[in-house]
């Protein structure tokens, strides 16, 4: 005759299968609550220079980056270095959850919020294409590479590290908080965008007339304030 403790031991697995990979209340340095708002606000950082790139393809970059073609070709290859992204973040998760495995998922969710923000960081610093020619859009597309190579590995760390530190039988409610940085991410990103015109019509009229923005200004504000501001 089986035994009670063991029945009720083996119906409980089966109820929850994962509960032996889950981490105890006693085991987890830190609260379950800073690790989930932690894995929230990083996987929004990254969502938000993310597509505050994707934002800057479709109206900046074609002139900084690719002017010379006409403007739909340029539009079309400024596009092509947003794509590249989505072929660094498969890669991206596949090295981060090796290494987290390995040797931790808090110091690979930190080298990949490092590789975003560093990548995003040059991107303010590039000269553009009037200055070095091809090696603009180049340098570029490489730094977009490692903004991809950051957001594959930050965000499926942010969603692993959440659902091996949940409770049992809250995986799912715990995984979700990481998911959630894509749209606030995408609301930033395009609040600034958004919020730009009004901005820069007040700052425009008091830069130097020499200031060697007018092209900026017009892809972000509209060709009548540009026309009407710039030299």
């Amino acid at each position: 005759m089986p035994n009670t403790a063991e029945t009720a031991l083996s119906a409980e697995s089966e109820a929850n299968p994962n509960q032996h990979d889950l981490i105890a209340d006693e085991n987890l340095r830190t609260p379950r609550r800073r690790i989930i708002a932690a894995s929230l606000i990083g996987t929004t950082i990254e969502f938000y220079d993310f597509y505050i790139f994707a934002t800057a393809a479709a109206s900046i970059f074609p002139l900084l980056f690719f002017y010379g073609e006409d403007e739909g070709t340029a539009v079309l290859l400024s596009l092509t270095t947003f794509g590249v992204a989505f072929l660094a973040r498969p890669l991206g998760a596949v090295i981060f959850g090796h290494y987290g495995d390995k040797i931790g998922r808090k110091v690979t969710l930190v080298g990949a919020l490092l590789i975003m923000g560093i990548a995003t960081f040059l991107i303010g610093l590039l000269p553009t294409v009037h200055q070095v020619g091809l090696w603009a859009p180049a340098m570029l597309t490489v730094l977009r590479f490692c903004q991809g190579l950051g957001l594959g590995g930050e965000w499926s760390g942010a969603a692993l590290l959440a659902s091996e530190t949940a409770r049992p039988g809250k995986r799912a409610q715990a995984a979700m908080w990481p998911q959630l940085g894509a749209p606030f991410g995408f609301i930033l990103a395009n609040g600034l965008f958004l919020a730009w015109p009004s901005a820069s019509t007040s700052i425009w009229p008091m830069l130097p007339r020499q200031a060697p923005v007018p092209w900026m200004t017009r892809s972000w504000c509209g060709d009548g304030v540009c026309r009407s501001s710039s030299p």
